[in-house]
Formats: structure tokens, C-alpha cells, sequence
């Protein structure tokens, strides 16, 4: 009997070791939008979309000032900060696009639109909206089929035609 896993399982929440507090919570905060939770002493502090308790966790335990992980080594690739809906993608595109913030790629792959970039401390971050599951590209037999074309990224901004920031 194959084992599976209960559908309605989420993933909650991401803990990152940073080099910098100050410099992540700028990032986290100020220009993606997370409000603080809770701080842990002045090493570690909690942020969180709405009510929930955190989505993601910032701490100096490895020192203040530790490097990031090598390239080439195995680790996080990246991770994904889900948005409602297409509109809301484009709102911080824009926003990252007007701060001069790099970003790394942007791909449509055909359930979803997304954006690439890294934080402070080089940890990929991809800012995506998934389509309504019915939308979804599928296989002959029924497999996903998840594509890398290059995003339109006017095409995301102009979500936002008219509207002032």
C-alpha cells in the first residue's frame, strides 16, 4: 500500500540564517511587505503575511556577519512566496522593479507566473501566482505539464494599467 500524504498538508513556514538583521528585515519588511511578529532577543526576529504566526523566520545564530552558503554546494535552491492572484504579483514586481531591486529571471510555466530573485543573503526567492488548477497544462495521461517560457513581464505590469501606486 503506497503511502500518501494528507492533501490538505501545507508547507508553513521558512527559517533563514542571515548575515545581517538589519539588512534582511529591510528586504523582508519594507520592500516584500511582512509585518513583524514577535522578536527573539536581538538575534532572530519573526514575519508573517496577515495573522498567521510566522512564514518566515530571520536569525544571527551563526554569528553576525557569517558568510553565505558556497555555490555549488547542496542546499535550499530556492523558495516560493505564493501571491492570491496576478494582480498582486504585479503590485510587488512593480514595486521591486521601481526600488532597483535585481531580478534574476521570470518564467511562465504554464500553471504559474514567476519571478526570481535573491535576498540580501543570496537565497533564491521566487514570487509566483498559480492559475485556477483547470487551467493547468496536463499530458496525455494527465501527468503536469510544467513548461520554462520567458514571462511577459509587461504583460504582468499591465494588471496595473491606470492605477497609481
Amino acid at each position: 500500500m503506497e503511502a500518501k500524504i494528507n492533501p490538505d498538508v501545507k508547507i508553513g513556514h521558512i527559517h533563514l540564517t542571515v548575515t545581517d538583521l538589519d539588512k534582511a528585515l529591510y528586504f523582508y519588511k519594507e520592500l516584500l511587505g511582512f509585518e513583524i511578529t514577535q522578536w527573539f532577543g536581538d538575534s532572530a526576529v519573526f514575519l508573517s503575511a496577515g495573522e498567521y504566526h510566522h512564514h518566515i523566520g530571520l536569525n544571527t545564530w551563526a554569528g553576525n556577519d557569517a558568510g553565505p552558503a558556497p555555490l555549488g554546494h547542496t542546499g535550499m535552491y530556492h523558495f516560493g512566496i505564493q501571491y492570491p492572484d496576478r494582480k498582486a504579483l504585479a503590485i510587488i514586481i512593480r514595486k521591486l522593479l521601481r526600488e532597483n531591486y535585481k531580478i534574476e529571471g521570470a518564467s511562465d510555466h504554464g500553471i504559474s507566473e514567476s519571478v526570481y530573485l535573491c535576498d540580501p543573503d543570496q537565497n533564491g526567492i521566487e514570487l509566483y501566482y498559480d492559475r485556477p488548477a483547470e487551467l493547468w497544462p496536463r499530458d496525455a495521461e494527465g501527468y503536469l505539464n510544467i513548461t520554462t517560457k520567458p514571462l511577459d513581464l509587461l504583460g504582468l505590469l499591465s494588471e496595473l494599467d491606470g492605477e497609481l501606486e
